[in-house]
């Protein structure tokens, strides 16, 4: 019979090697219970259906894609599971790399879904200006 632990009650002290830059994550610092991702790539496992139930069966790489501002002003990470595209939110910790987080918060206005040349243009055309 397993004895698996279950985190959604209980907190989460193991060490565990990143799958994807090789860091070494320990719980201390992390502000929390439950360090769920990697505070130097902000990559996660995909282990968990429920928050915590380590119930997945997938085991894909969740990849750091966007942040949010929860109600509060707390800071979450949005993963994107490389394997099955599942998406998950996930609070930022205290030691998570704050260039990581400014990088993913900021790609949207470094890379704009349409040309930058043109901002001239539409500006002219939205305010009339030349």
């Amino acid at each position: 019979m397993s004895h698996k632990k279950d985190y959604r009650h209980a907190p989460c002290n193991e060490v565990f090697k990143c799958r994807v830059c090789g860091f070494i994550c320990i719980p201390e610092g992390a502000g929390t219970m439950h360090r769920n991702h990697c505070p130097n790539c902000l990559s996660s496992v995909h282990v968990d259906s429920e928050t915590g139930g380590r119930d997945s069966g997938c085991g894909g790489i969740m990849e750091a894609v966007s942040v949010w501002v929860r109600k509060g002003g707390e800071w979450a990470v949005i993963h994107r599971c490389k394997r099955c595209g599942e998406l998950d939110s996930n609070r930022i910790a205290a030691d998570d790399n704050p260039l990581r987080l400014m990088a993913i918060a900021l790609k949207p206005l470094a890379e704009p879904p349409f040309p930058v040349e043109y901002m001239k243009e539409l500006v002219s055309e939205l305010y009339g200006e030349n």
